[in-house]
């Protein structure tokens, strides 16, 4: 949700629709809370705009990327040091895990630092609009 919303830059509310038509438990006031404070736009959202970095969040809380391991197998035989960013590891490495970046294995859509740049400098935007403008 994090990086759909921030990263990205897609409306909350597309991921709440496609939750709703996924999730097998869908709770509509649940679902719509919880995607809009990811977004920073709820009643009770955080004091402050976080934006993840989704390998450093894997290298924290999966270090030896079970989770990793069992939802993406393609990097299943990749060395730990290299699971949360497969892009960084030397050719040989990859190539010896079986692995093609951008064929079995997608390049990442984004850079973090930039995209989190971006979404800084759209939150200052909203920031700075008029409370009685209307949204774009």
């Amino acid at each position: 949700a994090s990086f759909l919303v921030k990263h990205l830059l897609i409306d909350w509310r597309e991921g709440e629709r496609w939750f709703w038509d996924t999730l097998v438990d869908a709770d509509l006031a649940s679902n719509v809370q919880n995607w809009q404070w990811v977004a920073g736009s709820g009643a009770d959202a955080a004091p402050y705009f976080r934006i993840f970095n989704p390998v450093a969040q894997g290298e924290k809380f999966d270090p030896a990327g079970r989770y990793v391991r069992r939802w993406v197998p393609e990097l299943r035989t990749l060395p730990d040091r290299w699971l949360h960013a497969p892009w960084t590891a030397p050719a040989a490495v990859v190539a010896e895990a079986g692995i093609r970046l951008g064929r079995t294995y997608p390049r990442p859509i984004v850079d973090h630092a930039a995209a989190r740049a971006r979404a800084l400098d759209a939150l200052k935007q909203i920031a700075a609009r008029p409370l009685d403008e209307e949204p774009v």
